[in-house]
């Protein structure tokens, strides 16, 4: 498995741009209620949402509607939920959803309940049991949540488990940002482009396989094994690439208009 540790390089001139959120446009905290946009998010986004013609989208665990409250006002395309629920160029929005086994549910319910510290999220077609505050709960969440997960049985049995950072996630196994980006790829703004994902979490690493095997490049945001072929160290390394990047496209853009 590579260990990339060049800087990615420039756009390529007809990109079509994948980014995850947290830990890669906004540094991580300690609740996902508590993390703050940095102030040159949304303004370098709104370049490039112009400069690439509509193929720029956020693909992200959140679900769609914590990333427009966050994002507002400007409204991408995106995935959510690791593409449980994802929003095409043209605003539709299609949910790939399945309910939450009431067993999965019970337990991590329980776990939040036993434990001071430990913070559970439900999402659209998944949850997600956050240790942050906790770090020495980590391998009793993963163990009840496997328990649980082994408990399914027939249809039920599409759920897997995936940690992310200081997070454990149950999501179906179908649905990942990897078919999230295929699915962008199929579609009139975004194929015959390049493809870049741009991530920094376990959850991404099927992104960037995407990506590259669509002939595009991932880019790992942090340390941490990846088949991404470069790497940014952290959000602040990703502002000033993605700054020159939407300076470099937007001239591009300029320069074919005035041909």
């Amino acid at each position: 498995m590579p260990h990339p540790s060049n800087d990615p390089p420039p756009l390529p001139k007809h990109v079509a741009l994948f980014l995850d959120f947290d830990g890669t446009l906004a540094p991580l905290a300690q609740r996902p209620d508590e993390v703050r946009v940095p102030d040159w998010v949304i303004p370098s986004l709104t370049r490039l949402q112009v400069a690439l013609r509509g193929a720029i989208a956020i693909v992200s665990g959140r679900s769609i509607a914590s990333l427009d409250a966050l994002l507002d006002p400007l409204i991408l395309p995106a995935a959510g939920a690791h593409g449980a629920e994802r929003r095409d160029a043209q605003g539709k929005i299609e949910s790939r959803a399945r309910p939450l086994p009431a067993a999965i549910r019970t337990c991590a319910a329980a776990l939040a309940a036993r434990h001071e510290g430990l913070l559970l999220e439900l999402k659209p077609g998944g949850l997600a049991l956050h240790f942050r505050l906790r770090h020495e709960l980590e391998p009793v969440c993963r163990a009840e949540l496997s328990r649980a997960l082994e408990g399914l049985v027939g249809p039920e049995r599409v759920w897997t488990l995936q940690q992310g950072h200081e997070v454990w996630e149950v999501r179906q196994h179908a649905i990942s940002k990897g078919s999230a980006v295929e699915a962008f790829l199929a579609e009139g703004e975004f194929g015959g482009r390049t493809p870049v994902f741009v991530g920094d979490d376990a959850s991404d690493e099927d992104g960037f396989r995407a990506v590259q095997a669509a002939g595009g490049f991932g880019v790992r945001v942090g340390c941490g094994h990846t088949v991404a072929r470069y790497r940014l160290a952290d959000p602040q390394d990703v502002a000033a690439w993605l700054g020159a990047a939407a300076g470099g496209v937007s001239k591009q853009t300029c320069e074919r208009g005035a041909t």
